[in-house]
């Protein structure tokens, strides 16, 4: 059964920082705005901590709100893997963790500029992603932060930032979009492309992710999955020809969890997200360990449920 063939869709999805379209957040962004407003009188917390899962604007928040700041006065820094130093101080945008050298790079540019005056502003995107060096170099700059410097930590997942880091910052918990504010960005984004209900359903409230799966073709590779999974006389060819569709796509993995979810099949999902997670760790055969999860699902449909 060979898979369905379609050209990818072309769309223009800005960097965050270049992005002035924030949908949803007024309640996070309203808050900054009166504590940046009465700062004079009520001096503002320095650390702010954007929280939430991946895609849903947490870095376009961040920079609307740099820009509000920077706008007037001071100087901006952004420390994220397109930023990333060497050892040596070089560009390393391939990396996949935010270095030390990156973090006191930006700490000693910091300095150079303390005389400048006014506020200043650091994006950190993500902080998931800086190394233990990193953090602990962040650590030790916010145990006495600058004056006038206000921080941003854009976070994925709160459970991988140090404690004693998400203690000194005030956090700010983001929530996925809603199905309204999704159909508002793919209206704005995608012109008049048409989003299905399954489509939204299965972003969870991401509009990044939704930009991934259509930029991939990562919708239709899904139905195809879909199918492919449902028909009694699929083979391992087939399974294996859908595996090598997703391989060069790592932004819609998460098609394979989605799948399980479709299929109810709750038992498995810890060992497939390890399976996925082991991908990029272990650098494997990507289409190898898809293959595998995809497998992992068919024989669980194939078994007999217990009567």
């Amino acid at each position: 059964m060979a898979p369905r063939k379609s050209a990818k869709p072309a769309y223009s999805f800005p960097n965050p920082i270049d992005n002035d379209i924030l949908v949803g957040h007024s309640d996070v962004l309203n808050n900054f705005v009166s504590a940046w407003n009465m700062r004079d009188t009520h001096p503002m917390h320095p650390v702010w901590m954007l929280c939430g899962p991946r895609g849903i604007g947490k870095a376009t928040l961040a920079y609307k709100i740099a820009k509000m700041v920077y706008g007037n006065v001071g100087d901006f820094f952004i420390i994220d893997l397109a930023h990333n130093l060497d050892p040596n101080g070089n560009p390393y945008p391939a990396g996949k963790s935010i270095s030390v050298k990156t973090v006191t790079s930006v700490i000693e540019r910091m300095q150079l500029s303390a005389m400048s005056g006014g506020w200043r502003v650091v994006i950190i995107d993500a902080v998931d992603e800086l190394t233990t060096s990193a953090s602990n170099a962040l650590l030790k700059m916010l145990e006495e932060p600058p004056a006038n410097v206000l921080f941003l930590l854009i976070v994925h997942k709160l459970a991988n930032v140090l404690p004693t880091i998400r203690s000194r910052a005030r956090v700010e918990k983001m929530r996925p979009l809603t199905i309204n504010e999704l159909r508002e960005l793919c209206a704005h984004f995608m012109g008049d492309t048409v989003i299905s209900n399954e489509t939204l359903r299965l972003c969870n409230g991401s509009f990044g992710k939704i930009a991934n799966i259509k930029s991939s073709g990562g919708d239709e590779i899904y139905e195809n999955l879909i199918e492919t999974l449902e028909n009694p006389n699929s083979t391992a060819s087939d399974l294996m020809a859908i595996a090598k569709r997703i391989a060069p796509e790592p932004a819609i993995y998460g098609i394979l969890l989605d799948a399980i979810a479709h299929f109810g099949l709750a038992e498995i999902y810890p060992s497939a997200t390890i399976s996925i997670a082991d991908i990029e760790r272990v650098h494997l055969e990507p289409e190898i360990g898809i293959f595998k999860v995809i497998n992992d699902i068919k024989k669980c449909l194939q078994t007999p449920t217990a009567i």
